[in-house]
Order: C-alpha cells, then structure tokens, then sequence
C-alpha cells in the first residue's frame, strides 16, 4: 500500500529544494515532535548514493537511523529513494500560484498502522514547511 502526504511551501522553488537536500537543513526539521531531534545528517546525493539520518529521543530513550540510496534524481522537481527495507518513497516538488506543492509518496510498513505512517510522516513534512517558511531557523 502506498501512502501520501502532502505540503505547501511559501517559498522559492530553490529554497525548498536546497532544505530538503542540505544536512544542515534536514537536521533541523526531520523529525516528527518536538521531543525528538535529528542530531545528525550524512547524504551522498547522487543517483546511487546512500543517506543516513540519526533520529533520537531528546531524552536519549530510543532513536534510530534512517537510511536509504537514491534511486532518481531531478533537480529541483522530483527524487526518488529506496530504504534500507526496500520500501520506496518518491517526493515532488511543483511550483504553485500558492507556494511550492511538496508531495511524499511511500510504501508502507508492516509494523504501524497506515494512519499512524500518515501521521508521523506528515508531522514531520510538517516541520519541514516551518523551517523553510521560517529562512531556516528552529
């Protein structure tokens, strides 16, 4: 079953896209509440290469990698990547009268829910809209 969510971006295009690419960027909004954090961000991004975001607890109580290679890229409108469990997530990037239309598309997993995944992904696409509208801070 896939799954998609989806977001609004006021900003430019080049904004957009350079957040969800720059460690420095994804490290402050990947992760779905604000008791968790992603201290940590390494990504070779080109076609082929791998990714690897540390998401923790603040209190350090639990946390893991997620970690992925990219399978298709193109700048600034499209990128596709397969996790290490070989479900695959494609995400778009089009420029609306509104702001840029950010949709994520992903396989789902066996071990939540469907509207959990939903919920969890969308917070955290969430954040992403927030640090971008806000010019990057916290």
């Amino acid at each position: 079953m896939e799954i998609s969510i989806e977001t609004t971006v006021k900003a430019p295009l080049e904004e957009v896209w350079s957040a969800w690419i720059t460690p420095d960027d994804i490290t402050k909004w990947n992760f779905a509440s604000d008791d968790w954090h992603c201290p940590e961000a390494k990504l070779d991004f080109t076609v082929g290469g791998k990714f690897s975001y540390r998401m923790e607890a603040k209190d350090l109580s639990m946390g893991f990698d997620f970690e992925g290679t990219f399978t298709a890229i193109s700048a600034p409108h499209r990128l596709e990547y397969a996790l290490g469990d070989d479900r695959n997530v494609t995400v778009s990037f089009s420029e609306t009268e509104q702001g840029v239309r950010v949709v994520e598309t992903f396989d789902a997993e066996d071990l939540f829910s469907a509207e959990q995944q939903k919920q969890g992904w969308q917070s955290i696409l969430n954040n992403f809209r927030k640090h971008v509208e806000s010019g990057g801070n916290p």
